[in-house]
This record gives structure tokens, C-alpha cells and sequence, in this order.
């Protein structure tokens, strides 16, 4: 059923955090179009709105990369940072932390210092204009392993020691790509490296994974926030172990719709039953670009799907800040943003 455009505009006019956002997936269709065309990429089809329908995690992930491809520089990258922030900030998102993933590049030749340096330079530019701030998440591909992971992670911290062009936006790290096959304890030393450094830690877990690989993630490898997290549910005692320490999920319900396929309905989705057992449950969009999405639509789809109050979305965005890695002084501010338009 088509959504309600009152409800999206008034979720659209709430200040919002999204810390679930992988920048790679807000590339404009037109802009995967172009930068393939002016980097001598043959695309399938002139439309890439076309490839965008998957029947696994993994399915997306052969487009996903197609898309990330797309990147051939410095300039790339802060085109796409910059289009990000724009159409973030058109759906009433005030504060992102937001993931990139740089592994296929660094193989290809391309240095993470370019990467960091445009992705820096796009944001700046983006928030110039609209006065949404974004930071970053770098991102470890799973499917390159646990030794990548580590030279990424020690090469991030050399840039970062170095005062290079854009580390300091660089929050954290996590890991993303295909949980199938996995084990998350491949990437225990570059989490090591990343806790002794200062850096934040996240992980995806838990979209295609059981519960004991979620209790990984946060008791070995010191995952501050897990990313999806589905399974969670699947385990009373891990539920209620993460609520009581309010270590949060940053959750993405139509993302796990129309890429994972992990339910078929929002009305299906176990966001509601995370919510009600007391899990710091955020939401998010994950590749909005990619399944044709942004946050506020998502906000509108989510309440209606759960028939939630106005003060129920409200509590939802105030969780948004508490989940985020920005200070307390930072996140007294946003509360207020939001608790003003409320």
C-alpha cells in the first residue's frame, strides 16, 4: 500500500541521525551512469535502476560492487559524498555517521588517502550547504579477510597519526560484505588495532548469522554497535544482556526486505519486538539509493507498519543520538533539535 505523503513530510520535517548508510549505495542512478561512461565502465543496461533487484544479501552484493566501481578517483569520491549529503539532508537527516568500504579500490591501485581526502571534501562541501553533518565508518569487506582487514585498519591509523587530509572525520571502524562463510574472529587483531588506536568499532552481524555470532562481534572483537543484528531476537538472553548494556543496533527493515530478503512484510519485520524488549533499536537506510528509499520514507513505512505514535518517532530519533559516537555536549544539542520540532 502506497504510503501516506503527509506522513512522509512530517517525517521529513523530524530531525533525524542515521548511523546505518553506506555511501557507495546513495550514488545517484544518473551518477553511476555518468562516472561508468566517463571511466570507460560498460554497464548492463543505461539504466542501473534496472539491476537493482536482488534475491539474496549476496545477489546485491555483485550490484553493489558494480555500483562501488564506478569510483576511479579522488574527485569521484567527493562527488558522491557530496550528492549524499544533499539528498540526506532533503529527507530531514541532521546527523550521519556513515560507512564507506574502501578494500576493492586499494586492490585496484587507488590509496586510502585520496579516498578519505574526496570523501572529505564532498561532505564539507554538502554540509556547507544544508547544515547536515556527516562523519565516517571505514569499513572492512569481509569477503578479503582478516589480514586485509588489518593492513586497512593499520594504514587508516598511520594516516590518522599523520594529521592526513579528512582522518578526522573517521570515527570508527566496522565490517560489512557476506556473512556466509565468515568467521568474525578472522578480524579479532584488527579490531585490537582499531580499540588501541581510539578508534570506534561496529560490525555487521546478524542478517544472515545466529545469535552466537552477534555475542562475538561485541564480547571478542569489542563491537561498540551491531549493524542489522536480526537474529538477535532468536535469543532471550543475548537480547536481554544488549539491552541492559544499551549497546545499540543500527537496524534497516527495508533494506532486509528488498535486499536480504529476510522477511517479506515490514508488518514481519522483528524491529517491533526488538523495540518492545528494550533494545537501543535505531533506524536506518542502509543503500537508499539502491532500493529507491530515504530515511524519512523510512520513519513514515516503519510507523505505519506498527501503527506507532507520533511520541513513539520521536523516541525512535532521540535513540538515533544516544546510539551515535558524537559527544555529549553534540548530543545534548541534537535532543534539543529534535525535542523543538516535536
Amino acid at each position: 500500500m502506497p504510503l501516506d505523503q503527509a506522513a512522509v513530510e512530517a517525517m521529513t520535517r523530524l530531525p533525524k541521525v542515521e548511523l546505518h548508510c553506506h555511501v557507495e549505495g546513495t550514488m545517484r542512478p544518473a551518477t553511476v551512469a555518468e562516472l561508468a561512461a566517463r571511466n570507460g565502465l560498460a554497464l548492463p543496461t543505461t539504466d542501473p535502476t534496472e539491476l537493482y533487484h536482488y534475491v539474496s544479501l549476496n545477489d546485491f552484493l555483485r550490484v553493489f560492487w558494480l555500483v562501488q566501481s564506478t569510483l576511479a578517483g579522488r574527485a569521484d569520491w567527493a562527488r558522491l559524498a557530496y550528492e549524499s549529503v544533499l539528498d540526506a539532508a532533503a529527507a530531514g537527516v541532521v546527523y550521519r555517521e556513515t560507512f564507506f568500504t574502501p578494500a576493492r579500490h586499494l586492490e585496484a591501485g587507488q590509496d586510502l588517502a585520496d579516498i578519505v581526502a574526496g570523501l572529505a571534501e564532498g561532505l564539507a562541501a554538502g554540509e556547507s550547504e544544508t547544515g547536515t553533518r556527516v562523519m565516517l565508518v571505514c569499513d572492512m569487506d569481509r569477503a578479503y579477510g582478516g589480514a586485509a582487514a588489518l593492513e586497512l585498519v593499520e594504514r587508516l591509523v598511520e594516516l590518522r597519526r599523520a594529521g592526513a587530509t579528512g582522518t578526522e572525520r573517521v570515527l570508527g571502524v566496522g565490517m560489512d560484505s557476506t556473512e556466509l562463510g565468515v568467521d568474525p574472529l578472522d578480524f579479532a587483531g584488527a579490531y585490537r588495532t582499531a580499540a588501541a588506536a581510539g578508534l570506534r568499532r561496529t560490525a555487521h552481524q546478524g542478517e544472515n548469522n545466529p545469535p552466537p555470532a552477534i555475542a562475538v562481534c561485541v564480547d571478542v572483537l569489542g563491537a561498540e554497535r551491531i549493524d542489522h543484528g536480526l537474529s538477535i531476537v532468536d535469543d532471550p538472553e543475548l537480547t536481554r544482556r544488549l539491552a541492559d548494556r544499551r549497546i545499540p543496533l543500527t537496524v534497516c527493515p527495508t533494506s532486509n526486505i528488498r535486499i536480504a530478503n529476510a522477511v517479506q512484510r515490514l508488518e514481519d519485520h522483528p524491529y517491533r519486538a526488538m523495540r518492545a524488549a528494550g533494545l537501543l533499536a535505531t533506524l536506518n537506510t542502509d543503500d537508499p539509493a539502491m532500493i529507491d528509499l530515504d530515511l524519512a520514507t523510512e520513519y513514515a513505512a516503519v510507523q505505519a507498519a506498527y501503527s506507532y505514535s507520533r511520541e513513539e518517532m520521536v523516541a525512535i530519533a532521540l535513540d538515533g543520538v544516544e546510539a551515535s559516537w558524537l559527544d555529549e555536549t553534540d548530543k545534548a544539542r541534537l535532543r534539543d533539535r529534535i525535542k523543538a520540532a516535536s
